[in-house]
Parts: structure tokens; sequence; C-alpha cells
């Protein structure tokens, strides 16, 4: 019996598959692996020569349950480091939003937390307590769907029902008003730099007026690991479903100007709330309307939207393979810490992603294409006749040249 021997991955090997996940567009392990032993390049990119196998999804599954998040934490303060070598990164006005991830588990998977039932024998017990079905009967799966489709008042909450295959998922409702199990990512983006200062990826049932805080917390804590001298930061950008009387106070002890809009509530009553909530609330109300918080505002919807797009949507993040917080988080991480190489390269060179560069020689290639057409036409069918037949006699003269790739 032979047994595979499996070779150890160096951890510099496995995060640069994930980078090169990020700039193909490629978001499952297999892929990536894939794309990895397939282009000779990446070959040479991760240090691998044509005889040697590159690593499979199988691999790099180890190596990510082997190494902490830390160590992933510290892959992305690594990159912000290189920033602020090159004096990209400033701090100062952090820019939040959350996004929702679909969860690698369906809702068909999912079962109540009282009793373990799942979805259909749920539906089975239902009839029979409403007399539809004996306590013998089996009902079809089109009695159960129609069974449920007329009946009032069904919902399903997180503290009824949870997933079996993917317990941390949450059910939420998708950007595209689907219902899923999910989880949710939140972005702190530098205003001055459009760098990603943290992301961090939630249980989407966690509000955002609870998550803000930390999130900011965490960016700091990068800034601090990645600047020689940790600048603080002053400003915090959000939309209106950060709003919150707790969440002003928080800002402010934490010596944080915020920029809350605010949802459309009834009249406050302060007589019962600490007096410093009204003094927050009134200065947030203020920055607001002013001339900066309308531009911080603007500002916010355009680079916000912006690394959701590069990060979930051309990078290939919205669908999570993985299964657990941690293991997403570490991920995401990665994700993340790639796209910032993406700004500073742009930022640089000019060039935000290797296949930018594709449009250059593809725009050669047809200019010498319709050359060649405009020569071909202009030519008559006996001059390419005689041209054909030189050609011929010239290679069959050549010795051949063999190369072996």
């Amino acid at each position: 019996m032979f047994r595979r021997v499996l070779s150890v991955i160096p951890p510099g090997v496995y995060f640069r598959m994930l980078f090169v996940g990020y700039f193909e567009g490629i978001d499952s392990q297999r892929g990536i692996a894939w794309r990895c032993g397939d282009s000779l390049s990446l070959r040479q990119f991760l240090g691998y020569t044509l005889k040697e196998a590159t690593p499979d999804h199988s691999s790099l599954t180890r190596v990510r349950d082997r190494l902490s998040l830390e160590v992933h934490e510290q892959v992305f303060a690594c990159v912000l480091a290189v920033a602020e070598k090159h004096r990209l990164l400033v701090g100062r006005t952090a820019l939040v939003d959350s996004t929702t991830l679909e969860a690698n588990a369906a809702m068909k998977s999912i079962v109540r937390k009282d009793t373990g039932e799942d979805w259909q024998a749920y539906l089975k017990r239902l009839m029979q307590e409403a007399g539809v079905i004996g306590e013998d009967d089996e009902p079809t799966e089109e009695e159960l769907r129609r069974f449920d489709k007329n009946r009032k008042d069904k919902k399903a909450s997180n503290k009824e029902w949870g997933s079996r295959t993917d317990p941390d998922s949450r059910i939420t409702k998708m950007k595209d008003g689907r219902t899923h199990l999910a989880y949710k990512a939140e972005h702190v983006v530098d205003a001055d730099s459009d760098l990603l200062l943290a992301a961090t990826v939630y249980q989407a049932d966690q509000a955002d007026t609870e998550t803000l805080l930390e999130s900011l917390l965490i960016a700091q804590v990068f800034l601090i690991i990645s600047q020689q001298e940790p600048k603080r930061i002053e400003d915090a950008v959000a939309d209106k479903g950060y709003h919150s009387n707790q969440v002003l106070a928080d800002c402010a002890a934490c010596h944080v100007r915020t920029y809350l809009p605010e949802p459309k509530r009834k009249k406050h009553r302060w007589t019962d709330k600490p007096a410093a909530w009204q003094v927050n609330y009134r200065n947030n109300r203020r920055r607001v309307e002013g001339e900066r918080g309308r531009q911080l505002s603007r500002q916010r919807s355009e680079m916000i939207e912006r690394s959701f797009a590069h990060v979930c949507e051309t990078g290939g993040a919205r669908r999570t393979w993985l299964r657990g917080l941690e293991k997403i988080n570490k991920r995401y991480q990665i994700q993340t810490a790639a796209r910032n190489l993406g700004v500073m390269m742009r930022r640089l060179f000019g060039i935000g992603k290797p296949r930018v560069l594709q449009g250059g020689p593809a725009a050669d290639l047809a200019a010498c294409f319709s050359c060649w057409t405009a020569f071909v036409a202009s030519c008559s069918p006996s001059l390419l006749l005689k041209r054909r037949e030189h050609h011929r006699s010239s290679f069959a003269k050549t010795p051949h040249i063999v190369l072996s790739i």
C-alpha cells in the first residue's frame, strides 16, 4: 500500500495564493489552487518550477487551520506598514459601513433550537396540531409547501432557528432582498488614502450600533501597530443605521467626533437620560448639517461602496465557502489586505491589478490584426498564392527547431 506524503507549505506561499484569489477574482480554494497550478507566471511568483506540484486546496485548508487569526491580522498590519512607509496612510477620519456575506449554508439546513426539528418535521407537527392530517399520516412535499404557503404569521427568527451546518451564520435579508444565512462584514476606510483600516466579520444579527465602537477600536490598534508615530482617529462617519444616543456617548468618551445622520424618530425626551447625552446629540446634529459633514457623507458613500465592490464583487468575497466565524475572518483579513495592496499599486504605479496590463497588449494585437486584414484585402489572389508557395519552400529548406516546454 502506497501512502501519499504531504509536503509542508510555507506560510508565505499560502498568503500569496490568497492574494492571487483576490486579484484574479476567484472565490473558492479549489479555483485558486487550479489557477496557480495552471499559470506559469503564478508558479514563478509562488517559487515553484514546472516539475514541482503546486499546493492543492486541502493544503490551503491545513495551513489556515494551523495559523491563528492573530497571524492573519499581522499580515494585514504589515500591508498597512508598507503604506505608511510610502507615506500613504493618514488615519484621522474613518468611514464606516457594513454589508452582508452569503454563508456556506442553505435555509433548508435550519433546525429549531428547542426541539431540533428541521423545517419539514416542524410543518408536519403544525399540520397534525391543526387537524389537517392524522398522527400516522405522512404528508408529501407538495402538501407541506401548500400548507406553509397558506399559513399566517410565519417567521424564521434567529432566537428559534439555527443552522445545523454553520452554527455561526444568522438568518438575514441580503442586499438583493433574498432571505439567507449570512454574516456581516464591516469596513473602516481611511478618508484620505482610501485604505482599509479594519475589516471585521460579525454575526449578521448584530446591529450596527453594537459593532461601530469595536470596529473603530480595531482600526486604532492597526494604526498603532503599523505607524511609527500613531495618529488617533478623530472623526467617524457612518450612515443613519449607526445613530443612537449610547453610540454618541461612547464615541465622545473616546474623543471621537461623530458624523451620524439621524433617522426619522419621535421627539426626544431628555428628562430621564444623562445630561451629556443631549449635548452629544446636539453636537452631532450640528456637525452633520455643516458643510464638512455633507462633504464627508458624500465621500463615505463613494469610498465605502468602492471597497465593497473591490473586495466582495470583483474580489470574490460576497459568497464565502468557509464555515465558522473565525475561519471567515481569517480569509477576509487577507482579502482586504490584498485590496490595500491594490490601492497602493494604483497610487504608486497607476495600476491596481495585474489584469489592467491586458489592455495594452490586447489593443496592440487588435491594431496589428486590422493592419493585416487591410494588407490581405489589397493583395490579389495570385500574389497571395505565390507568397504562400514561397514560404512553404523556405520552411522546407530551414532545419526544424523543437522547443521543449
